[in-house]
């Protein structure tokens, strides 16, 4: 008797084996890992990072005019540390020119050159958010800030609400910026 060829298609199609206790706990261990990497590669660029009252900020922007983080006081602030050789700021530079125009904000381009040099850059990029400029990397010693991008979410009351290093999303930054203020 021959067999009907719908009937040999379903015995030659092999079931899924379900995971065995070993696959399972493989697979848990390879999460851990990844996790573990990222919390170490956070710790990491987070070693040293200002904390509590934030550090004094003060600073020229491409204009020359002075800017102090004491001008936001009653108003949670982002501090955003950058470089204009950094691939993840530019990156994430659109969305700090969108977010630059309904929150409180200052940049600091870090060893990134002169006003002149920064204000070329973003010009040709068509970017306009406010920038201090850091040529010397001291205002980022002061704050700790080692890593490229690095955001501080300021409360009304100058205290460090948040603290992140790497890309964050426009969303990211407006909520860390309400939960900043409340």
């Amino acid at each position: 008797m021959r067999a009907s060829p719908t009937s040999s298609a379903a015995e030659a199609t092999p079931t899924a084996a379900k995971p065995t206790g070993r696959e399972r706990l493989r697979s848990v261990g390879q999460w851990a890992l990844v996790i573990a990497l990222l919390l170490g590669v956070r710790a990491f660029t987070h070693r040293g990072i200002a904390e509590g009252a934030a550090p004094s900020l003060v600073g020229r922007d491409l204009d020359g005019k002075g800017v102090t983080l004491a001008d936001f006081r009653g108003k949670p602030v982002l501090v955003h540390f950058w470089a204009t050789w950094c691939g993840v700021c530019e990156a994430e530079s659109g969305t700090l020119d969108a977010l630059a125009r309904d929150h409180a904000m200052v940049t600091v381009a870090t060893d990134s050159g002169q006003a002149a040099e920064i204000r070329a850059g973003m010009q040709k990029r068509g970017l306009g958010f406010p920038v201090v400029v850091d040529a010397d990397g001291a205002i980022a010693r002061a704050w700790g800030v080692h890593a490229f991008p690095t955001s501080f979410f300021v409360g009304p009351d100058q205290a460090i609400r948040f603290a992140e290093t790497g890309f964050t999303s426009g969303p990211g930054f407006r909520a860390r910026l309400w939960l900043a203020g409340r």
